[in-house]
C-alpha cells in the first residue's frame, strides 16, 4: 500500500477565516502551536522554521568509482572533516577550505561497485577472490588506473554487475555509514545517509540521489539499489517503497541533469513505454518532490529555445546531447528543463487529478573530488584531474562525448563549460537529520549557484504592500499564506494571489541586482505559457513593462578577478500581486534572485595562474548568479 504523507496543520490565533492554511511536516509535536492566552515570553509558542541552513545533497567520494578509480584518494571522512571546515589536502595536492562550514552534506556516491576503488587500494580478499575484481585490481596495481577505469566502463555499459556481491556491497556501505554517524552532531552539523542511483539507460542521465530520514539503526546492512538491478525510476521507488514497509523508515529521490537526458527525465511515457497515468503520478509526486535544478554540469531552469522572452534563461547551458552515443534534438528539450516540467505537471493535474511534475529546487555540486566547493574563487572542479594544478586538464577535460555518438553528433562538453557549484538552502528550525529531511518533503527549500543569499517567499490573498516591513516578517508570512512549496486553492471572489519576498546578500558575496517571479500557467483551452516579471530592481530603477528599465551595471575586474559593491544592494524586499490572474486557471509561482556581475572560476584562475593557462575564446568569465525559489502552486 502506498504510504501516507501525514501532514501538521498550523492553527494561528486571529487567522481569518479567508487565509490559506500552510500545511507541512515541520517535525513538531501538535501541542507545539496552541490557542488561548499568550506567554509573555512571545516566542514560547513558536515553531516555524526561522534560518536557512546550506548543505550539498549530492557529493562523491573515492567510494564512488568513477571518482577513485581517476585519482581521488579521498574518503567519506574527508568529505564530511571538509564540509564541517576543515583544511582538508585535495587528492592533487592543493590545500582547500571553505569561506564559512556547511550545516549539512550528504555523502552520495554512486550504488554501481560502490567502494571499488579503496578495496581494489587494500587488496581486499573478497574482492580478489572474485576473477573480474582481481583483474580489475591488478590493472591498477601495475599503474595502469585509466586502463582499469575503461575495464570497469565497458561492464557498466553491459548493465550487468561484475562483482555481483552483497556481502561486500553491505561492508563497503556501513563504512559510509559510520563515517556519517561519527560526524553527526546534532544542532551542530548534520550527515545525512544517502546514495546515488545511476540510471544511465542509452547514456541518457536518469540518475537520482537517494536520502534517508533515518539514523544507523536502520540503513545499516541496506544493500543501495544500484542500475544493475534496474534502470527504472518505477523499479527505484518500488525498492524505497519496500523499505519504508520493512524498516519504518524514511527516504526520498531527488533527480537531477535532466539536459543530459535526451528527453526522458520529464518525459510523457514510462521507461517502459506506457502513457503516464495517476498511479505514476501520485507515486512521482510522491517520492521525488525535489528536483536538483542546478549543479557543475549546467543549469536545468530552463533553455533559451524554451523560454525566448526571459533574458536570462542562456545560463550555462548544456543542450549538445546525452552523454556520448545521440546528440541533442529540439524536440527532447521540453522534456528535460524543470521550468517546462512545472507548466506540463499542471496539463497532467487538470487531466489525471494529479501533478507528477510537483516539485521544489535545491542545488547542490556533483563534485566528484570529496570537497562541497562552491564558490568561485574556490572551484576545485568536477574531478580531480579537472583540481586546480593539473594543467590544461583542469580546462579541456571531458565530461560527455569521452565516447563518440553513434549519430555524428558534436557531443562533447568539457570542464572549462562547468559550473562551479551549487547548493541547496533549507528552511528549518533546528540542524537535525529529522528537521532538514521535513523540509525537503515539504519543498520549503531553494537553489543557488554557490552563492549563499537569504531567499524567503510568501504567497497568500491579502499580503500588503508595507508587509516586507514588518519586523514579524515570518510570522505574518505563515499566519496568512503559505512559504515556498505551498499550495494556495481556490481564491476569494476578486482576489488576486500576492507574493512577499525578502532576499539578502550573501554576507561574503555580490550585492543583488533584482528579484524576479517567474509565473506558468493553464490556460482554459489546456495550452501552458510563462511570464517573467521583474518585482524588484536595485537601486532608483524604475520597472517598464514587467522589466527593470536598465541594466544593473559591472564592476567586474578581469585583470584582478574583482569586483564592488558599489552598485546593486545589499536587502531587496519586494511585495507583488499578479496582475493577470485568472482565477479558474492552475498557475504556479516561483521567485528568481540575481546577484551583480561577478567573475566566474575561469577569471580567477586566469588572475592567478596569469599567462601559464591558455583558456578557449567563448570562456565564460563574468556571470550573475542566481536563486531559484521552489514554487507555490496555485488549484483552482
Amino acid at each position: 500500500m502506498r504510504p501516507l504523507l501525514i501532514a501538521t496543520l498550523f492553527v494561528w490565533i486571529g487567522v481569518p477565516a479567508w487565509a490559506q492554511q500552510y500545511t507541512g511536516e515541520l517535525g513538531i509535536d501538535a501541542d507545539d502551536v496552541k490557542l488561548g492566552q499568550p506567554e509573555y515570553s512571545p516566542y514560547i509558542n513558536r515553531s516555524y522554521p526561522n534560518r536557512v541552513l546550506w548543505g550539498d545533497t549530492h557529493l562523491h567520494t573515492s567510494y564512488s568509482t568513477d571518482a577513485g578509480m581517476i585519482g581521488n584518494y579521498l574518503g567519506p571522512d574527508d568529505a564530511f572533516r571538509f564540509a564541517r571546515g576543515d583544511t582538508v589536502r585535495a587528492s592533487a595536492g592543493v590545500r582547500a577550505r571553505l569561506v564559512r562550514p556547511l550545516d549539512f552534506l550528504v555523502v552520495a556516491d554512486h550504488a554501481e561497485n560502490l567502494g571499488l576503488a579503496p578495496l581494489i587500494a587494500e587488496s581486499n580478499p573478497d574482492l580478489l577472490r572474485n576473477p573480474w575484481g582481481k583483474q580489475a585490481h591488478d590493472l591498477v596495481k601495475a599503474g595502469d588506473f585509466f586502463g582499469a577505469y575503461a575495464f570497469w566502463g565497458m561492464e557498466m555499459a553491459k548493465g550487468v554487475d561484475p562483482m555481483d556481491d552483497d556481502d561486500l556491497v553491505r561492508t563497503i556501505w556501513n563504512r559510509i555509514v559510520d563515517s556519517a554517524e561519527s560526524f553527526n552532531e546534532p544542532g551542530v552539523f548534520t550527515a545525512l545517509h544517502g546514495f546515488e542511483w545511476t540510471s544511465s539507460y542509452e547514456a541518457n542521465n536518469l540518475h537520482r540521489v537517494v536520502i534517508f530520514r533515518d539514523g544507523a539503526d536502520k540503513v545499516r546492512n541496506l544493500v543501495p539499489f544500484s542500475n544493475y538491478d534496474s534502470s527504472d525510476p518505477e523499479d527505484l521507488w518500488q525498492w524505497m517503497q519496500d523499505y519504508q514497509n520493512e524498516l519504518r523508515g524514511r527516504v526520498l529521490a531527488i533527480a537531477h541533469n535532466g539536459n543530459l537526458s535526451n528527453g526522458l527525465m520529464f518525459d510523457d511515457k514510462t521507461l517502459s513505454g506506457k502513457r503516464l497515468n495517476r498511479d505514476y503520478a501520485e507515486r512521482r509526486s510522491f517520492w521525488e518532490p525535489l528536483y536538483e535544478v542546478t549543479q557543475i554540469k549546467g543549469d536545468g531552469e530552463t533553455h533559451p529555445a524554451l523560454s525566448p522572452n526571459d533574458e536570462f534563461a542562456d545560463y550555462y547551458t548544456w543542450d549538445k546531447g546525452n552523454f556520448g552515443l545521440y546528440g541533442k534534438k529540439p524536440d527532447m528539450l521540453p522534456r528535460e528543463y524543470a521550468r517546462q516540467a512545472l507548466m506540463r505537471g499542471l496539463q497532467y493535474e487538470e487531466k489525471l487529478g494529479v501533478n507528477p511534475f510537483k516539485f521544489g529546487m535545491i542545488g547542490s555540486t556533483d563534485s566528484h573530488t570529496s570537497l562541497a566547493t562552491t564558490r568561485e574563487e574556490n572551484s576545485f572542479g568536477k574531478a580531480t584531474p579537472a583540481e586546480p594544478g593539473m594543467g590544461e586538464e583542469r580546462y579541456q577535460e571531458k565530461i560527455t562525448g569521452i565516447v563518440p555518438s553513434l549519430d555524428g553528433a558534436d557531443v562533447t562538453i568539457r570542464h572549462y563549460q562547468t559550473l562551479a557549484a551549487g547548493l541547496a538552502g533549507v528552511w528549518s528550525r533546528e540542524n537535525t537529520r529529522e528537521s532538514i529531511w521535513n523540509a525537503m518533503k515539504r519543498r520549503e527549500v531553494y537553489a543557488t549557484t554557490g552563492t549563499r543569499m537569504t531567499v524567503r517567499i510568501f504567497a497568500g490573498w491579502q499580503y500588503e504592500d508595507g508587509d516586507i516591513h514588518r519586523p514579524d516578517f515570518a510570522e505574518h508570512g505563515y499566519a496568512n499564506g503559505v512559504p515556498m512549496g505551498g499550495d494556495l486553492v481556490s481564491a476569494p471572489n476578486g482576489m488576486a494571489p500576492t507574493i512577499l519576498v525578502r532576499a539578502v546578500r550573501d554576507p561574503d558575496g555580490a550585492n543583488i541586482d533584482r528579484v524576479q517571479v517567474i509565473k506558468g500557467w493553464l490556460d482554459n483551452d489546456g495550452d501552458v505559457h510563462e511570464k517573467v516579471y521583474d518585482i524588484a530592481c536595485a537601486g532608483d530603477r524604475e520597472i517598464v513593462s514587467d522589466r527593470c528599465a536598465s541594466p544593473v551595471g559591472n564592476t567586474v575586474n578581469l585583470e584582478s578577478a574583482s569586483f564592488r559593491n558599489d552598485i546593486g544592494q545589499a536587502v531587496v524586499g519586494a511585495w507583488w500581486r499578479d496582475p493577470d490572474f485568472d482565477a479558474d486557471e492552475r498557475a504556479f509561482y516561483y521567485v528568481r534572485v540575481l546577484e551583480i556581475p561577478t567573475p566566474t572560476w575561469l577569471a580567477y584562475d586566469k588572475a592567478y595562474y596569469g599567462d601559464e593557462i591558455e583558456l578557449p575564446d567563448d570562456a565564460i568569465m563574468i556571470q550573475q548568479e542566481r536563486a531559484y525559489t521552489s514554487p507555490v502552486w496555485y488549484t483552482p
